[in-house]
């Protein structure tokens, strides 16, 4: 088997593990922050792929879909999802920066090491920081979604 390959199994083994860090109290907040995360992914990821901006040589499901089932769809929400559980609220705001920068930065660093090592990811017209952005505005979108979703309605 293929290094991309258990690279994937490997992912979904450890995003699959990373769910258990979610408190039985935030598990709403943490759905809604995956699947809000997915529709995020599902649109931007498409764009990206059809416009010939990035490209996954080794993929599942090749025949039905040109992105990323793995990252798109489950890694990328989970993450977000973990995010959204355990952000600061009530802390500063530089702790809340530095936990966008510290997020977006690992999951950035991790894609540059397998686009540079693997056939999971080629950049075509795309640099690092045009994922570093994309992902930290993500977090963002994701976030404030969750915030309004949950706010409690004045009376």
């Amino acid at each position: 088997m293929r290094i991309e390959w258990w690279l994937l199994l490997s992912v979904y083994a450890l995003s699959t593990g990373i769910l258990f860090l979610i408190p039985k109290n935030k598990i709403r907040l943490a759905t809604v922050a995956f699947l809000f995360k997915q529709i995020i992914t599902f649109l931007i990821g498409l764009v990206v792929v059809e416009l010939g901006l990035l490209e996954y040589p080794v993929r599942l499901f090749a025949s039905i879909n040109r992105t990323s089932f793995t990252y798109e769809y489950y890694a990328f929400p989970v993450t977000c999802a973990i995010f959204t559980v355990w952000y600061p609220h009530n802390r500063r705001i530089f702790i809340k920066l530095g936990y966008y920068i510290t997020f977006t930065s690992i999951l950035t660093l991790g894609e540059v090491i397998i686009e540079k090592n693997t056939d999971l990811i080629k950049y075509i017209h795309w640099e690092w920081y045009i994922s570093w952005i994309t992902i930290c505005l993500s977090f963002y979108l994701t976030r404030t979604f969750c915030t309004w979703f949950f706010a409690k309605p004045e009376d």
